[in-house]
């Protein structure tokens, strides 16, 4: 039987994930105390980075997947800046088991995604007249499992069926 066959007799088609587009859906720099902010200075100002990934679906095996980043740097209680990126991207998977799509929503999705998103907010400091901010490499899995974990404590919470 051939591969073709074996389609037509209802087998399922391999797996893929493809990246269909790509965007910035939301970009924001702010650099409130320039130019003293631009001034050398001593030590390096503490960075705080919070990173948020949410999926939804535009059809039956299209997903748009939204990596956000938020940066922060402060000295003392002043900000030298606060750099905001939303990334998108427009996925299709086809092929999976239904229980591999969360995880490959929340985790290979912005996987891929997050190299670009890490140059536009490098680009983004460095052009607001900082050094580069390169984020460190995310962990998505840890990510995602911790989610996870959150949601089912707060499913447990709210009284919701096991």
């Amino acid at each position: 039987m051939t591969d073709t066959a074996s389609n037509q007799n209802g087998a399922q088609e391999s797996p893929s994930l493809n990246v269909l587009a790509q965007y910035i859906k939301d970009l924001s720099f702010e650099n409130p105390s320039a130019p003293r902010s631009l001034q050398a200075r001593d030590k390096a100002p503490s960075i705080n980075i919070n990173v948020n990934v949410n999926a939804n679906p535009l059809s039956e095996a299209e997903f748009d997947v939204v990596l956000t980043l938020n940066a922060e740097a402060k000295e003392g209680d002043k900000t030298l800046f606060n750099v905001e990126l939303s990334y998108g991207g427009v996925f299709r998977v086809t092929g999976f088991p239904q229980e591999h799509m969360l995880p490959l929503l929340f985790i290979e999705c912005p996987r891929l995604l997050f190299p670009f998103a890490r140059q536009i907010v490098a680009d983004a400091t460095r052009n607001g007249g900082f050094p580069p901010l390169m984020i460190d490499p995310i962990d998505f899995a840890q990510m995602f499992t911790q989610r996870m974990a959150e949601e089912r404590v707060r499913s447990q919470v709210t009284g919701a069926p096991n």
